[in-house]
Formats: C-alpha cells, sequence, structure tokens
C-alpha cells in the first residue's frame, strides 16, 4: 500500500454494523399497524405435488382460512366437519386449562420449572389432527397439543413435571420434556434445533425402509440460525425425505427478538426457497389454515414429492418460561394488541357461525375440561410432587443405559444404595 492511500479513504464512510432492535420496549404502545395480514382465502393453493418453485410466493404471504366473522373461505378450506372441529376445540381448550393448572403449581412450588404455549395452541393440536396418527412427531416445548390431541393421559403428563413415582421417565427429563413412542411424540431435547436433523433422519429412515410414516419437526423461529437447521434442510433436500418441517415464529425468543434471527430481512419461509423445497407462511391462530397447510405437506411427502417447509407467523402471549419475565423487554398489552388474534377464540366463532357451536355449549366445555384436568392434578400429586422426591429409586439412575450392568457400575450402585441407608435409616432401593 502507497503513502498516498490512507489519505484517498479519508472520506470514505466508515464501516458498521447493523444491531437489530425490537419495534416496542417497556412503557412503548405497541403498534402492528405495519404487520401485512392479507386477507383470508386470498392466497392460492397450489397442487400437493406441484414443483417446488411454485410454492415459492406462498412464502411471502399468509395462508389463512377463517375471516374476520369465523367463516372459512378460499381454496385452503379443509372442509372438516362439524365433530372434527368440536374435538378440536375442546383439546385447544384442555391444553390452555392444562397449562394454567401447571403455571400455578410451578408458583406454588410443587415443580421446578414449567412452560405455556398460550396462543399458540392451535400450532399442535390442527397439525395433530392433519396428521395419520402413526406419524412421527419431534416437538419443542410449547407442543403439548400433540400429545392431548391424541390421547395421551393428562396425569401421566404431569406425573412426568412433578418428577414422581409415577413418571415414565424416572425424573430424568426436566419437566414439560415429555417422551412417548406409542403416541408418536419423540423425546424433548433442552437444545436448541436438534429436532430438525433427527426429524429429517428419521424420514429418511422410514423411506428407507419402504415404510409409508412421516416425521414432523418444530423449532422456533431463533433456532433457525442454529447450524442444525441448516443441515436438515440440506439432507432433507438432497435426499427428498418425506419430513414436514415447522418453524413456529412466535416474535420472541426468551428475551430477543425475532429479528436477530434474520426476521427482518426475509420471512422463515423463504429459507425453503434456497434450498429448492416447498415453503408456506400461515397464520398460525387459524386452526383451519395450521390443519390444511399441515395436510397439504403431508399428501406432497406422501406422494415422494419432497419436503415442506411451513412457517407458523403466531405470537408468543406469555412468558418464555416460568423462569422469564416478559415485561422487562417488551411492552404490557403487546399480546391482547396481536392482529391475528386468539385461536380459540376464532376457532369457537366459526362454530357458531356454522350453526354448531353457542355460548352455553362452550362454557360447559370450558368447566368440563376444568373438572378433568383437576382430576387429573389430584391423581399425579397423589403420587407425589417434585420438592418431595429424595432418595426413593436412587438405584434407578444406573439402570436402562446397558442390557446387563458392568460390575463397576453394579459396584457404584451398591455404594450409593448404602450411603441412602445411612441417611435415611431405613432401606432404599
Amino acid at each position: 500500500m502507497s503513502d498516498a492511500e490512507p489519505n484517498a479513504r479519508r472520506n470514505v464512510p466508515q464501516l458498521a454494523l447493523h444491531v437489530p432492535e425490537p419495534p416496542f420496549r417497556p412503557g412503548d404502545s405497541p403498534d402492528f399497524s405495519g404487520v401485512r395480514v392479507p386477507a383470508a382465502g386470498s392466497a392460492p393453493r397450489p397442487d400437493s405435488t406441484t414443483p417446488a418453485q411454485d410454492t415459492h410466493p406462498l412464502t411471502d404471504s399468509l395462508i389463512r382460512v377463517l375471516d374476520d366473522e369465523g367463516r372459512a373461505v378460499g381454496p385452503w378450506d379443509p372442509r372438516l366437519s362439524p365433530d372434527t372441529l368440536r374435538k378440536m376445540l375442546a383439546d385447544m381448550v384442555t391444553v390452555r386449562v392444562f397449562d394454567d393448572r401447571m403455571y400455578r403449581a410451578q408458583r406454588q412450588g410443587k415443580t421446578s420449572f414449567y412452560m405455556k404455549c398460550t396462543g399458540e395452541e392451535a400450532i399442535a393440536v390442527a397439525a395433530a389432527t392433519a396428521l395419520h396418527r402413526d406419524d412421527m412427531c419431534f416437538p419443542t416445548y410449547r407442543q403439548q397439543g400433540l400429545l392431548v390431541a391424541r390421547g395421551y393421559p393428562l396425569t401421566d403428563m404431569m406425573c412426568q413435571i412433578y418428577s414422581n413415582a409415577g413418571d415414565k421417565l424416572h425424573g430424568r427429563q426436566l419437566p414439560i420434556m415429555y417422551s412417548d413412542k406409542a403416541h408418536g411424540f419423540f423425546s424433548i431435547s433442552g437444545n436448541l434445533g436438534t429436532q430438525y436433523p433427527q426429524a429429517v433422519g428419521w424420514a429418511m429412515a422410514s423411506a428407507i425402509k419402504g415404510d409409508s410414516r412421516l416425521a414432523m419437526g418444530w423449532i422456533g423461529e431463533g433456532a433457525t440460525a442454529e447450524g442444525d437447521f441448516h443441515s436438515a434442510l440440506t439432507f432433507a433436500a438432497v435426499y427428498n425425505a418425506p419430513v414436514i418441517l415447522a418453524v413456529v415464529n412466535n416474535q420472541w425468543a426468551i428475551s430477543s427478538f425475532s429479528g436477530i434471527a434474520g426476521g427482518e430481512r426475509a420471512t422463515f419461509a423463504a429459507r425453503a426457497v434456497g434450498y429448492g423445497i416447498a415453503g408456506l407462511r400461515v397464520d398460525g391462530n387459524d386452526a383451519l389454515a395450521v390443519h390444511a397447510a399441515v395436510s397439504w405437506a403431508a399428501e406432497r411427502a406422501r406422494a415422494n414429492a419432497g419436503p415442506t417447509l411451513i412457517e407458523y407467523f403466531t405470537y408468543r402471549a406469555e412468558g418464555h418460561s416460568t423462569s422469564d419475565d416478559p415485561t422487562g423487554y417488551r411492552p404490557a398489552g403487546e399480546a391482547q394488541k396481536w392482529p391475528l388474534g386468539d385461536p380459540i377464540e376464532r376457532l369457537k366463532a366459526h362454530l357458531v357461525s356454522l350453526g354448531q357451536w353457542d355460548e352455553e355449549r362452550h362454557a360447559a366445555l370450558v368447566a368440563d375440561a376444568d373438572k378433568r384436568v383437576r382430576a387429573a392434578q389430584k391423581e399425579a400429586e397423589a403420587k407425589g410432587i417434585l420438592p418431595q422426591q429424595g432418595f426413593d429409586r436412587i438405584g434407578s439412575m444406573f439402570e436402562d443405559v446397558y442390557a446387563d450392568t458392568p460390575w463397576h457400575l453394579a459396584e457404584q450402585r451398591e455404594a450409593a444404595l448404602g450411603e441412602a441407608r445411612t441417611y435415611l435409616g431405613r432401606d432404599a432401593n
């Protein structure tokens, strides 16, 4: 470099970085008028086996079925029976009541941790309704609706949250990280993004075996910035895996908004374009739109037409978890101003518009859900709550790893049991 070159650059602007900031902070008045919400029914519905590039305009739009009057309109209307709609509504109400009870249980010191999915119930319940019962789900921690929709016992879910004697996972998972193979619910992972490669791998294995079962995976929008997201999409695209990959864009990670993961630049559904796979962007608070999108993607996968990336556009109405205080980073009342409304109220309005529902039946539904959840909680708590757990079955920590326990672990087990007997002054197992 010559001596003259630095002088020649003195008038060149300095380089700078852009650090995304949320549009509203505590104390601000949230205004979502800038959020583009297309009219319900305006998005075209291509054939499920169409070339992937034909879906790419849908990654920048928003598939919506329910209009402001609760009517189902447009080509994506799945035309579900009233019985199916009522079942979905009942499951969504059950999830919300369950969330509220378990949230209070955590605040009462009965468990250490809980995560609610308030405002996101349709994303799991409607998806479960659209999938086959034996399709495998790879959820994150806000898809408890998958288990509820598939009839998993509420008491078993609560026993896992309490890590008590009825916990089928023997207290080895963080509360709310359920697992049940029979109900097609793969173990939840606290490491964000890991469910995607596992979902793709499971789907590839299903294809290799000549099976007909699909896999569907969920992550939050923040986890799209993880390497696992991109590895999974590469494998899904290259091998045409029969998998549905959902991004739940609820606007917030634990304290950072979606712009940190790239949400200011493009939609999360648009990432399908770069990988050459089908992509859809869906109103996540519209149960019918969620069902329609998953049904479409499932048809596509079963026809060996390839994977689909679906972005569910929604809003996290509550804190990230019971360990989070959202008032520290977002304004009060923001959730109530979200333009896509409440998924339960919207599905309820749809059933009312069909003449298949009314306020009296809805009140009875909520009361019944509350009664069932309370009964399940009473049954679960009879088996113990988390603070009561101690040295019971301490030896189980050495089980379920080896078919035959190695001698050195057997020695460690006996030593641990001996310490427990001394501490308790009684037999331990």
